[in-house]
Order: structure tokens, then C-alpha cells, then sequence
């Protein structure tokens, strides 16, 4: 049985670790309050600027080229979001799982794979293996920066369009509350028109969500002379492109490509920081609940050891 001393030591250890913990959490919780603010702000914008594009591109033949058209895959970029420090719960080890095993069903297909680590945790894990790097961008996991998100998406989009890469891969975690992030992994390059449009009724013309089923029998059953424009027909009826759809989409599929990473790299900032909270809360917790058991056994140590002199003490005047 552990002595008085021991265990008042241990006690002392427990309550300096559960400040630590405590403090932690109140950081996490304030960091995480003010990304979640600009997660909540970014996410309608991207979302609408998502619709109108992919709602565009569904509608006319002219505008799908090889931004929408997939092809015989060769090279991925897969681009990794992890946090650049631990005490985050599973938040890095399931995203470095999920890369392990993308990057090792690639291998199975004999195609490439250059990851774009941003996050240091998965930096060290890609050097580690071996796979190779586009670089680093380890700074971006603790300060976003839209700036440098639009480099890195006219450096993909012009390896993309160059053929130098094939497909463009984004795995993250989605933030959807602060007890909750999904972890995704999204296809940035080529667009998927059909990857946003989760849609069932093709002949509902009061929806404006666009699909290509529904764009189709808008013009199957469109009329020359009689056909009118309701007020409850689809986005993806009729655009009017000024000046000219080449300069429409030369303005449009970058600004697209740099909000979807800016976008994904503000949901893993938060998701980071939502667990680390609830890490440290539950790192708080039990420190609570050992320092509850030790106190226990701290006070029915001292009681009996009080007790034992009690009975010396009776027993050696009893004798005198």
C-alpha cells in the first residue's frame, strides 16, 4: 500500500496536470468560437457560387470541356488537412488512416500520388513514408490564408489543365457541430456536376437546384414558339452568357477551385479545435474523477495509520 507522502504527491501531480488540461480547453473553446464563425460566414457563399457553377456547366454542352470529363487517372494530388500540434483526440490519426489507405489503393493501380501535406502531423507522416511532397504548408493549419489557397489552386488547376495531373483529391474533416466532424474525402478536380445536386424529382420545375436530368427535359419538351419562362422553371433552363462563355469560366472555375480549398481548410481548422476541446474536457473530467479516488484513499490511509498510533499509544499505557 502507497504511503501518506506518495500518494499526497501523486494528488499534487493530478491537479497541476488538470490546470493544464482546464486551461487547454478554455483556449480550444475561444479559438474554436471564432472559426466557427467564419466556417458559418463562408459556407452559403460557397455553397451558392457551387450551384451557379455546377448549374452553368449542366446546362450547356459547350461549357462541359475537360474541367468536367473524367479521364484514364495517371497522377493524383491529394491534398491532406491535418493540425500542426497533438492533444486533438483521433482528429489526426483518422485522417492519416484514411490517407493510408487512399494512397495505398492508388499503389494497387500502379498511379501517382503527390500529396500537398498542409498540417504538420501529416507532413511528418508523408516523410516518413516516403510519399512524395508538393511541398510545405504546415502554416496554413493554425492561420488560413486565402491568398495562399489561391496559389495553391491555380498551381493544381494549371497542372490539371497541363495534363501533369489527372484528378485532384481533398481529404478533411467537415465541421458540423462541436461534438460532431465527418471526415471527407471530396473530388476537387475534375467538377462533378452530380457530386451537389442530391435530387430526386427531375420533372420538378418549381426547384431551382440544377441536375443534368432535369436540364434534359427542359429541352426535350421545350416549345420554339409557344415555350414561355414561368417563374418556376430551374436554374438550368436558360443562361445568357456576356461577353463570352470562355471568359465566364475563366473567372468562375478558379474562383470555385480556391473557395472549395479555402472552405475545406477553414472546416478542418475548426474541426481541430472543436477536438481539442472535447479532448480536453474529457482529459479534465477523469482528472477529477482520480483526484476524487485519490483524496479516498489519501483520507482512509491517514485514518488508519491514525488509528494504528491510537492503538500503540492505549496499548504501551495498558502495559506501564
Amino acid at each position: 500500500m502507497p504511503s501518506l507522502k506518495e500518494i499526497k504527491n501523486r494528488i499534487t501531480s493530478v491537479q497541476s496536470t488538470r490546470k493544464i488540461t482546464s486551461a487547454m480547453k478554455m483556449v480550444a473553446s475561444s479559438k474554436l468560437h471564432h472559426a466557427q464563425q467564419m466556417i458559418e460566414n463562408m459556407l452559403p457563399y460557397e455553397g451558392m457560387l457551387e450551384q451557379i457553377l455546377k448549374s452553368f456547366l449542366v446546362s450547356d454542352v459547350e461549357a462541359k470541356g475537360s474541367i468536367t470529363q473524367a479521364r484514364e487517372v495517371k497522377t493524383v494530388a491529394l491534398l491532406v488537412f491535418s493540425s500542426n500540434s497533438s492533444l486533438c483526440g483521433g482528429f489526426n490519426a483518422n485522417v492519416l488512416k484514411l490517407m493510408n489507405k487512399v494512397t495505398e489503393g492508388y499503389k494497387e493501380k500502379n498511379v501517382k500520388v503527390i500529396i500537398y501535406p498542409i498540417g504538420r502531423k501529416v507532413a511528418e507522416k508523408v516523410q516518413k513514408l516516403g510519399l512524395e511532397s508538393a511541398g510545405n504548408f504546415n502554416q496554413l493549419a493554425d492561420k488560413p490564408n486565402s491568398i495562399q489557397c489561391a496559389e495553391i489552386g491555380r498551381q493544381l488547376q494549371s497542372d490539371f489543365d497541363s495534363g501533369v495531373i489527372d484528378k485532384v483529391e481533398m481529404i478533411y474533416h467537415h465541421f458540423k457541430s462541436a461534438g460532431s466532424q465527418i471526415l471527407q474525402k471530396k473530388t476537387l478536380l475534375p467538377i462533378d456536376i452530380e457530386s451537389a445536386m442530391d435530387y430526386d424529382h427531375e420533372r420538378d420545375l418549381k426547384s431551382t437546384i440544377a441536375t443534368e436530368k432535369a436540364s434534359e427535359y427542359l429541352k426535350r419538351n421545350r416549345q420554339d414558339k409557344d415555350y414561355e419562362i414561368d417563374k418556376g422553371t430551374a436554374l438550368n433552363d436558360n443562361f445568357i452568357v456576356e461577353p463570352n462563355m470562355q471568359t465566364v469560366l475563366s473567372m468562375l472555375v478558379p474562383r470555385y477551385v480556391n473557395l472549395m480549398l479555402y472552405t475545406a481548410l477553414l472546416d478542418s481548422n475548426a474541426s481541430e479545435h472543436a477536438a481539442r476541446m472535447v479532448a480536453m474536457q474529457t482529459a479534465t473530467d477523469n482528472a477529477d474523477e482520480l483526484l476524487r479516488d485519490l483524496n479516498l484513499q489519501y483520507n482512509k490511509s491517514r485514518q488508519q495509520a491514525i488509528t494504528s498510533e491510537l492503538l500503540d499509544i492505549v496499548g504501551g499505557s495498558v502495559n506501564n
